[in-house]
């Protein structure tokens, strides 16, 4: 426990932590809509934002929050007025923020691109003071947002129809989970990277929805896979010096195959008795003819 002792690892484990809860905080309702790839698209445009933070001379965590947030802003516009596929609008956000990013770049003075690879694949072990500060406070809003609205996001994630009949504001829950997504991924860029954030918002609720049932168990087991993994992968890249991003997220899978081997005798199980407890109700069941007028 040596590494406790160093301050640059005790940042490194509270934003590994508060984006163990955050990501899958949001990614369960990503893949509830099919937008699994989102996170992608969003750290895309955010590339752009740290480019004009390294070109502008501020702190590219604030700029990357701004040109995200206004990106998935402008994905949503796009997918109701332009009568848009989501999928094409992420499109756009892919090509336009790559793009983007490249281009301001190569603007900025020192070039930045020894600092840029930090953002894009994650340097968890580089998190200054501001950062943490800067992650705080954004984590704290993506689980106010995600665990105080749940049954509201929960209800226009699983159907926008109903939910608008219902009387819920559908467009402006559809903005807030836009905007909370991409928060969370200028939260996670420097833990795992711009390019591999997604993977930590999704692969943790699709192990989870491989052992649980109901939105609550699912929610509160991807969060808690989410610590697990970004925690102990922090202190593996610490003892083995090898990535944390790669490492985190090679963790993650590796608990998503461990639990889907280990889920499916359950689930088979649990279909046996969904059969038998069929089978019985169609035995006791009483014929047409036996019913008596």
């Amino acid at each position: 426990m040596e590494f406790l002792n160093y301050a640059f690892m005790q940042r490194a484990l509270i934003a590994a932590l508060l984006i163990g809860v955050t990501a899958p905080a949001v990614g369960i309702y990503l893949v509830q809509r099919r937008q699994a790839i989102m996170g992608d698209g969003i750290g895309h445009v955010a590339l752009t934002g740290v480019a004009l933070g390294f070109l502008t001379g501020a702190n590219p965590v604030w700029t990357a929050v701004a040109v995200s947030a206004l990106g998935a802003i402008v994905m949503e516009l796009i997918r109701w007025y332009g009568k848009t596929r989501g999928d094409i609008a992420l499109a756009m956000l892919f090509y336009g923020g790559m793009a983007g990013g490249v281009l301001l770049i190569n603007l900025a003075p020192d070039g930045g691109n020894g600092k840029l690879m930090t953002y894009l694949f994650g340097s968890i072990t580089t998190v200054s003071p501001e950062d943490v500060t800067a992650i705080s406070c954004l984590a704290g809003f993506v689980v106010l947002v995600t665990i105080g609205l749940r049954r509201q996001l929960f209800a226009v994630c699983q159907d926008e129809e109903f939910a608008r009949v219902t009387g819920l504001p559908v467009r402006l829950l559809n903005l807030l989970l836009a905007v909370t997504a991409a928060i969370t991924v200028t939260v996670a860029m420097r833990v795992v990277g711009l390019l591999l954030v997604s993977a930590l918002m999704v692969v943790p609720v699709a192990a989870a929805q491989q052992a649980t049932r109901g939105f609550a168990m699912t929610l509160a087991a991807a969060m808690g896979i989410g610590v697990t993994v970004t925690l102990s992968g922090t202190v593996y890249s610490y003892y083995e010096d090898v990535p944390p991003g790669a490492t985190i997220v090679v963790f993650a899978i590796a608990v998503f195959a461990a639990i889907t081997v280990l889920a499916a005798p359950l689930a088979r199980k649990r279909a046996r008795r969904a059969e038998e407890a069929g089978a019985e109700c169609t035995l006791e069941t009483p014929k047409r003819d036996d019913v008596q007028v």
